[in-house]
């Protein structure tokens, strides 16, 4: 399966509209001086490397930055071999000193590259932590799933969530639904494949989408890189929130000729600014339909196809598993 991956996680450029800046301690030049740049105009990426491990970085960002001023967080990899313990204690060091960062609207974590570590092998955990650590907090990244937790909560100010991994299990997926998210703009989910965990069934789906009810100011829904892309279109075909989105994205998954006409047979689409359903498998009569349907409504609306076996056509992966 890896084989055909054409896509693949790459280091953040951007965070709530901040360019990244990897703050590298000592490098940076001493004191908190003219190398290094306003603490408000960049998202600090902060990680370990083989000479520095992550709780000396993490103590050199404080000391050196004005994290007052500090409105997006970076974490890249927090091991400097190989991860033992998981994102835990780098939760507990982050956490700990939040009242140092009360101007923070925006965290990732785990922007790791394949080369450090396949998004399957991300160790993640309680990343609720983070926003009841945070209750201003507007935006929240998780890369990896593996330990990944959710339990049920309300939080009155996070506006975007994405969790991108080659297989989200059932639990994270369900603690989530059971959330209170009022402020929610912008939900994206790589859900993935079972190969890696990624077990969500279709009730999981709509238990989710039945939640999004609650988060009345959804303007963007993305339920990608799934092997259950058909079940995940019919359902997106009858869920109310759909009605009010400016975008919907449904691409890197196995969506086939059963999840296009889901799709074309629900509840009307032509509103959507965006339609992305990108690394598909539907056959070119139904692209050809779905365009011809959708394609002078929807101002961007992708139909990329997947890349197909020459010896087994038939065959139907997600674009990101391992």
């Amino acid at each position: 399966m890896s084989t055909r991956v054409r896509y693949h996680p790459s280091y953040l450029e951007h965070l709530h509209g901040l360019p990244v800046h990897y703050f590298a301690g000592p490098d940076d030049g001493p004191g908190p001086g003219p190398h290094l740049p306003p603490p408000a105009s960049v998202a600090w990426r902060l990680t370990a490397d083989r000479e520095v491990p992550f709780e000396e970085r993490w103590s050199s960002f404080l000391d050196r930055v004005r994290t007052d001023e500090v409105v997006a967080l970076v974490i890249g990899a927090w091991w400097q071999e190989w991860d033992e313990h998981g994102i835990g204690p780098v939760l507990d060091l982050i956490t700990a000193e939040a009242h140092r960062l009360p101007r923070l609207r925006a965290v990732f974590l785990g922007d790791v590259e394949p080369e450090e570590a396949e998004i399957s092998w991300i160790k993640q955990g309680d990343v609720g932590r983070v926003l009841r650590a945070w209750p201003g907090l507007y935006e929240l990244g998780v890369r990896g799933a593996e330990n990944l937790v959710i339990e049920p909560l309300r939080h009155e100010e996070l506006r975007g969530l994405r969790i991108e991994s080659g297989g989200l299990p059932p639990e994270p997926v369900r603690g989530l639904a059971a959330c209170d998210l009022p402020a929610l703009r912008h939900l994206e989910l790589w859900l993935g494949t079972s190969w890696y965990g990624g077990d969500c069934t279709a009730a999981d789906v709509r238990a989710l989408l039945a939640m999004l009810d609650r988060s009345p100011r959804i303007a963007h829904l993305g339920l990608r890189n799934s092997d259950i892309q058909d079940e995940i279109a019919a359902a997106v075909a009858a869920a109310p929130v759909v009605a009010g989105l400016d975008s919907l994205d449904l691409s890197m998954g196995t969506l086939s000729d059963d999840g296009g006409a889901a799709l074309l047979s629900g509840q009307p689409l032509t509103h959507l600014r965006a339609l992305d359903l990108g690394h598909h498998f539907m056959s070119e009569g139904m692209t050809r339909r779905v365009r011809e349907t959708l394609g002078a409504h929807i101002p961007d609306l992708g139909l990329t196809p997947a890349h197909r076996s020459a010896r087994r056509p038939e065959e139907r992966y997600v674009a990101i598993g391992e």
